[in-house]
């Protein structure tokens, strides 16, 4: 198999001729992860964007606006064909199946528009209706470009900079909220923060060398232990608590991302830019109540 080519930021994907039979573009399998992956694609981009037009409606003044119901169908159909466009992108889509992918997310929600604006449908009609519209037309669209070659894909390095980071920007837009209206978790939050390691090590099955185990039970065990105190004192003491055990947490990430032992790096990545905004954040909200 002709094996991918990479020159400075230009990728050349070998075309489908050289790839294994199940790899085909024809394969109804290769098809079906397709269309999975741009269900995944547009779901990130609902939950990663959402925030940013919440925050855009709030400096705008045009809450009211984004809140009705066909403004609100077309900014998701943007969510998503955003989240849609970058992978399909970085999996060598030529740009024709990209826009005809993106009309198949619009066109559905436009048809709705006239019948929602004369009364025939309501908020929620609409909303149903678009999405189940908007299902046979991305089979459609995935059928009619099955056996198209991919493209070759022209990176700028600042780009390519940018994705290596990418666990670092999931982290700052999933705090969006916490930006904007600082608060301080629940103590119960940091039962979560060993529990995610404790579970990737079960699933990658990477708890297996000497003292990886004894050292994860023991994190959990000092957080349970920390999520206990702090939900007996209650109060300031255990809202200082809690950043204190977010911050902590984050710690534990960079050693876990310098070893990559337990959890794969981009995961600690994430992790550990999560902890710290979220730890920074609370006791931004902790010495705000001060004046």
């Amino acid at each position: 198999m002709e094996k991918t080519r990479m020159y400075a930021d230009t990728i050349v994907v070998p075309p489908p001729a050289s790839l294994p039979i199940h790899q085909r573009g024809g394969s109804v399998r290769r098809l079906l992860w397709h269309l999975g992956e741009m269900a995944l694609a547009m779901v990130a981009g609902m939950l990663l964007l959402g925030p940013l037009w919440k925050v855009a409606g709030i400096a705008l003044g045009a809450t009211g606006a984004l809140a009705r119901p066909d403004v609100a169908a077309l900014v998701m159909a943007t969510n998503m064909t955003a989240g849609m466009t970058v992978w399909m992108r970085h999996r060598a889509h030529h740009w024709r199946g990209v826009v005809e992918m993106a009309a198949a997310m619009y066109v559905p929600f436009l048809l709705l528009l006239v019948p929602l604006w004369t009364g025939l449908l309501d908020a929620d009609a609409l909303m149903v209706g678009g999405h189940l519209l908007m299902v046979p037309a991305m089979v459609l669209v995935a059928v009619r470009h099955r056996h198209e070659a991919p493209a070759p894909v022209r990176r700028h390095p600042a780009v390519v900079a940018l994705a290596r980071r990418w666990p670092t920007g999931l982290a700052l837009l999933v705090t969006v909220d916490m930006w904007i209206d600082p608060g301080v978790l629940s103590p119960w939050t940091m039962l979560v923060l060993p529990g995610g390691y404790l579970v990737i090590g079960l699933v990658r099955r990477t708890l297996r060398g000497p003292g990886v185990l004894a050292t994860q039970l023991l994190g959990l065990a000092g957080w349970v232990a920390l999520t206990l105190v702090a939900v007996t004192v209650g109060g300031r003491t255990a809202a200082w608590l809690v950043a204190f055990g977010w911050l902590a947490h984050a710690g534990w990430d960079l050693v876990h991302h310098r070893t990559a032992r337990v959890v794969p790096r981009g995961y600690a990545e994430w992790c550990g830019v999560l902890d710290t905004a979220l730890a920074g954040m609370m006791i931004v909200a902790i010495l705000g109540t001060d004046g």
